[in-house]
């Protein structure tokens, strides 16, 4: 487990977290932890201003990454215990990351506004299973596509 924690840390950009390696990784899964029940009422209700929503705050943390909600959330919860973790402003690939996530979470309500329910189911079905696989897997799609463009 150890060192799946310490590839899914690197993978978002941070330093090698040695010891730390689940402190650091549980502290990076707070935000998908938070999204993906969202994600899935969305899903539920079918609701494009879920997506929507969750698209501005995903493009929000992407391109204002010392104003994350969801960092401030957590440092303010957990992050500011005694041995705790504190989570500064995202690196590119963990950015990149939300960026897409936020598009993914635009283009669905895009498509359920236009009622094009199979692409949007489509779109749903990458969207949670993507979230699946970073909350469970320590694996994110967004974060291994930035190092896949940029050809590492």
């Amino acid at each position: 487990m150890h060192e799946r924690e310490r590839n899914f840390v690197l993978q978002q950009g941070l330093e090698d977290p040695g010891r730390d390696a689940h402190l650091r990784s549980e502290a990076l899964l707070f935000q998908p932890r938070v999204i993906g029940p969202v994600v899935l009422v969305g899903i539920m209700l079918q609701s494009p201003a879920v997506f929507f929503c969750l698209a501005a705050v995903l493009w929000w943390c992407a391109l204002l990454p010392h104003a994350n909600p969801f960092d401030a959330l957590y440092n303010l919860i957990l992050g500011s215990r005694p041995g705790a973790v504190h989570l500064g402003p995202a690196p590119s690939p963990r950015r990149f990351a939300q960026g897409m996530a936020g598009t993914f979470a635009l283009a669905i309500g895009a498509m359920l506004v236009r009622e094009w329910w199979i692409a949007a189911y489509v779109l749903e079905g990458f969207f949670a299973a993507a979230i699946v696989a970073l909350i469970f897997g320590r694996f994110c799609l967004g974060s291994f596509t930035y190092h896949l463009l940029r050809g590492q």
